[in-house]
């Protein structure tokens, strides 16, 4: 039933938009009860984060050969979540407005742990295992790299958002330069 709500949501929300979206609209399509959604999702952005909880499992599902170059095996496991946000790449956007919104403190402070949370995926993912001041810098530059191109690829519009991609090959080839990823 908790995909099923996400799934409805999502197709929902992809004609109306995210913030005309409501709990009772997606109950009504699936003919069940507020409280049959309140137990899998307490509130709206419960569904948000339960978009990208369903990206971070698709990088973490794909095989990535260890014996890729690092800044080869980030790229595949990046390209992986991007993907699974691909099929509502315009509603992702319009859910990370909706948690940007200035009454929405609260969201934008899980919006932080979210990011630090898929940083660790990805890490684990590539198998970065740097300890100590590197795994600092490691961890502090992939996020920021993670921030700028999912910024990027949100505001894509290019056939596959492959603009992104090539953003994404160049930064991890300049961390590659600087070492960042051994």
């Amino acid at each position: 039933m908790q995909q099923q709500i996400l799934d409805t949501a999502l197709q929902l929300a992809a004609k109306t938009g995210w913030e005309q979206l409501t709990l009772q609209q997606i109950a009504a399509a699936l003919h069940i009860s507020l409280a049959d959604i309140y137990r899998h999702y307490r509130q709206k952005d419960d569904l948000v984060d339960a978009w990208f909880d369903r990206a971070d499992l698709a990088l973490l599902s794909t095989q990535i050969s260890k014996e890729l170059p690092a800044s080869a095996r980030l790229q595949q496991a990046i390209q992986q979540w991007l993907a699974a946000l691909a099929p509502y790449h315009k509603l992702t956007g319009q859910m990370l407005l909706y948690k940007l919104e200035p009454g929405h403190i609260h969201l934008q402070l899980g919006g932080i742990l979210r990011i630090s949370r898929t940083v660790q995926w990805l890490r684990e993912a590539a198998g970065l295992n740097a300890g100590g001041a590197a795994r600092i810098g490691q961890e502090l530059a992939l996020s920021s790299l993670f921030v700028a191109v999912f910024i990027y690829w949100l505001n894509d519009s290019s056939p596959g958002q492959q603009r992104s991609l090539k953003v994404l090959q160049h930064k991890l080839q300049w961390g590659n330069t600087l070492r960042l990823w051994h």
